[in-house]
């Protein structure tokens, strides 16, 4: 009578093999679902820069966020004091009492920071800010975007650009 199946060695052989695929694919994957979760800020400073542009060309100064008509992710309204989502609170200095401010450079005009640990940024220890320069001929202006956390979003620096 013929015996049938797999032997003791060919079973560890197949359970060493799904314990190297899982050592390497599990790190992988914790860092995609950071990316992921970092993904929202691109987005969200991209459409503070078309906004801020559009406010600029049309009147030669700078809006606050109310004015722009920029609404953050996780807001309720343009006005919405602290939005924040899940990953990101947002904010930014732009918060004049007229709502307007003469082209100026300004630090910090937009900026997030994350409320969740993402891979080797630690709660609250990332920010991703644009910060706004006056261009030489008065009436426009560029904007510098900087991140610590630069690992999770690389091309967020070429925002505005």
């Amino acid at each position: 009578m013929k015996k049938q199946g797999f032997t003791l060695i060919e079973l560890m052989v197949v359970i060493v093999i799904m314990g190297i695929l899982a050592a390497v694919a599990v790190p992988k994957l914790f860092g995609m679902i950071a990316k992921s979760k970092a993904s929202e800020v691109g987005p969200a400073a991209g459409t503070y820069i078309k906004l801020q542009d559009a406010y600029v060309s049309e009147s030669n100064k700078i809006g606050n966020w109310t004015l722009i008509g920029y609404v953050a992710p996780g807001a309720s309204s343009a006005s919405d004091a602290s939005p924040s989502t899940t990953n990101f609170t947002y904010y930014g200095s732009g918060t004049f009492t007229e709502g307007v401010a003469d082209i100026a450079d300004m630090a910090d005009a937009w900026v997030a920071k994350n409320n969740a640990a993402l891979n080797d940024c630690a709660a609250n220890s990332g920010k991703w800010d644009i910060a706004i320069k006056a261009n030489s001929n008065g009436n426009s202006i560029s904007y510098t975007a900087t991140t610590n956390c630069d690992q999770l979003t690389p091309t967020f620096e070429k925002i505005g650009k």
